[in-house]
């Protein structure tokens, strides 16, 4: 082959190589905005589909009669979906609507902070006194324990399941020392405060049983406002012949009747068709923004495609 020629038909090739990659790189921006058009197309879908549920979950319902419900579900804290503020909320829209004949608390809750617990138990109070002809019922789940069960001493009457564990009237704060640790490894403690107290509660230091008794009075302090709050709200229904109700024992939901600690043993539905006499309920609780709600839903939905098309979802979602 000639020179020339060689020449030529490198050109040629490499000309077809360059073209063939332009084509490449098309192809491959138009699958790429069709992926992205899909992906465009699939999340109106879903936005769409769950735009109507959303809604009604915004929409009140009218004076239809119904069963409030609100839900304290999960540890009581000030930033946790059973915060005193979320939960207030829910009640003092359930205790508002027209159409609702009774609210109920549907409670399935370890406990958590006694100032938020408490805060609930005063909504509760205000509100039950603001509209004396819509009683309170609180429904346990699997456990109303400790501040959620503070909160359920202020409804009229508290319904369990058999199996709830209802209870843990007491008070707990703890911690762990470590001075013993420090020793054997030689670590000394450098701590500088004012006010001779300040580090009482301070790991890495020594005991001192003035802190230790003023800690113990705080928490027997704490713990009477239990005690006096359900003693108010439950009255004369709880066993007089007991002295460990108010120990931090925890008792099953047919226990828990036995010593008055809950009225009767119902299930929300049985409470709603049986008790209130309305089955249909209507769910007040606080759910978040309708942006978060939203996104929530898509995050429900990709993680379900990822299970279905992609194996087990073992990844962690904060």
């Amino acid at each position: 082959m000639a020179t020339d020629e060689r020449d030529d038909w490198a050109q040629a090739t490499l000309r077809d190589i360059a073209l063939e990659g332009i084509r490449e790189r098309r192809r491959a921006r138009r699958w790429g905005l069709l992926f992205k058009f899909l992906l465009l197309a699939y999340l109106v879908a879903i936005l769409l589909l769950t735009l109507p549920s959303l809604q009604g979950e915004a929409q009140m319902p009218g004076t239809a009669p119904h069963t409030a419900v609100v839900d304290l579900d999960g540890t009581i804290a000030a930033d946790t979906p059973a915060s005193a503020d979320r939960v207030i909320n829910g009640l003092e829209e359930a205790f508002s609507a027209s159409g609702a004949r009774a609210v109920m608390l549907r409670i399935n809750s370890p406990g958590g902070s006694p100032v938020q617990a408490r805060r609930i138990y005063a909504a509760i109070q205000r509100l039950r006194a603001a509209h004396p002809d819509k009683p309170l019922y609180a429904v346990t789940g699997d456990i109303a324990a400790s501040g959620a069960y503070y909160v359920a001493a202020a409804a009229d009457r508290i319904y369990a399941d058999p199996a709830s564990l209802v209870g843990s009237i007491g008070v707990i704060m703890g911690g762990f020392g470590y001075t013993g640790a420090m020793e054997k490894l030689g670590i000394e403690r450098r701590l500088y405060t004012a006010g001779r107290n300040k580090a009482m509660l301070d790991p890495f230091s020594e005991t001192n049983p003035a802190v230790e008794e003023h800690v113990q009075s705080m928490l027997e302090e704490i713990h009477q406002q239990f005690i006096d709050a359900v003693k108010q709200g439950r009255g004369d229904r709880l066993a007089s012949d007991r002295d460990d109700i108010f120990s931090g024992l925890v008792w099953t939901g047919a226990r828990a009747v036995d010593l008055g600690l809950a009225d009767a043993l119902a299930t929300p539905d049985e409470v709603a068709r049986d008790v209130v006499g309305v089955a249909r309920t209507v769910d007040y609780t606080p759910r978040g923004g309708f942006l978060e709600r939203v996104m929530n839903r898509l995050g429900v939905t990709a993680v379900r495609l990822a299970q279905r098309f992609g194996g087990p979802f073992t990844g962690a979602m904060r």
